[in-house]
């Protein structure tokens, strides 16, 4: 961090009234965010720090007020310089779902709460749910992630061979995305797992339930937050874990046609798995970030579970030619121009 961004933060905490505070790092996500813990006289409270030239935390805030209004358990704000980037947060602790599942308690619990979450949320009318100025999650934004499969994972394989299939490539999510949408829209949090999800002290029910990273959310299927749930890219999750959260979510939507949500699962899970195998990719050759390639074999496992679906037989057919199973591992690094 330069030395004048510094000094803007002792500025804007002081103005805020925490001069002086303590200030320890805590994260840095795969964002140009990152986040300090703060502590002053006993009070402990979360910096976030978002360079305006290269994120806005408007968004943050949006969807932020939008979800405690709603009894959810997202960071309160408790000061604010969106001009300048920065925003001070209610701390939620250090017990995030990775966290305890790693001290060894049990996946199934967790589960539940993350799925009675979105239950919650999804049991309200979108018109309450979507705060204003929310963006759609519409067909041409999920082709346009869809497309970063060719663009970076494709690409640092095969080079400029990869453009003679990506006409291809576009046409089959031409054909599949509209097939998604027979279920119906909510808030989408978009980043739905378990590394953004925390258990809060102190909390019942649904509040118990700490909510992260969810400042690029928009309006879209329930579909799409349920999978990222029970199809993470970081942890395998356990097969009966998944069946038990589909389950759960079912039987709180007896209007919601099974079928169909099995069906918009598949292929917005593929869509999230080639997303992110492009994502992670670009993180890699344009970033500097090579920590997410150890994800890869797992994304291609989900991605072919979730192209197995009859539907998805063109996709699977193209995967197969395009990208043989013998070929899908992490690509060579490229340069980037």
């Amino acid at each position: 961090m330069s030395g004048a961004r510094d000094r803007e933060i002792e500025d804007f905490l002081g103005s805020a009234g925490w001069p002086g505070a303590d200030r320890r790092p805590l994260a840095q996500d795969a964002s140009f965010r990152r986040y300090d813990r703060i502590a002053l006289n006993g009070r402990a409270a979360v910096l976030m720090d978002a360079p305006p030239d290269k994120e806005d935390v408007v968004p943050f805030v949006r969807i932020a007020e939008a979800l405690v209004g709603l009894g959810l358990s997202a960071p309160r704000i408790i000061a604010r310089d969106v001009a300048a980037g920065f925003l001070l947060l209610e701390d939620l602790g250090d017990a995030t779902f990775t966290r305890l599942l790693a001290r060894g308690e049990e996946e199934a619990p967790l589960y539940d709460l993350a799925v009675d979450v979105l239950v919650d949320l999804h049991s309200r009318p979108a018109s309450e749910t979507v705060p204003p100025g929310t963006p759609v999650y519409d067909d041409a934004l999920f082709l346009q992630e869809a497309l970063l499969f060719p663009d970076w994972y494709l690409k640092a394989h095969v080079g400029d061979a990869a453009a003679a299939g990506r006409a291809a490539y576009e046409a089959i999510w031409s054909d599949l995305l509209p097939l998604a949408r027979g279920v119906p829209e909510t808030l989408v949090l978009r980043d739905f797992h378990v590394d953004n999800l925390m258990r809060v002290e102190g909390r019942n029910g649904v509040a118990a339930c700490g909510l992260l990273d969810f400042q690029d959310a928009v309006r879209g299927p329930v579909t799409y937050d349920f999978v990222s749930l029970v199809e993470d890219a970081r942890r395998d999750v356990a097969p009966e874990t998944a069946v038990r959260a589909r389950g759960r979510y079912l039987a709180a939507f007896s209007a919601v046609d099974a079928a169909a949500f099995d069906l918009s699962c598949a292929i917005l899970g593929a869509q999230r798995h080639c997303k992110v195998l492009g994502i992670f990719t670009r993180l890699r050759d344009r970033d500097g970030k090579s920590d997410y390639m150890v994800h890869m074999p797992r994304l291609w496992r989900l991605l072919d579970r979730a192209a197995s679906h009859p539907v998805l037989a063109p996709l699977k057919s193209w995967l197969d030619e395009n990208v043989p199973p013998d070929a899908r591992t992490p690509p060579p690094p490229r340069e980037v121009g």
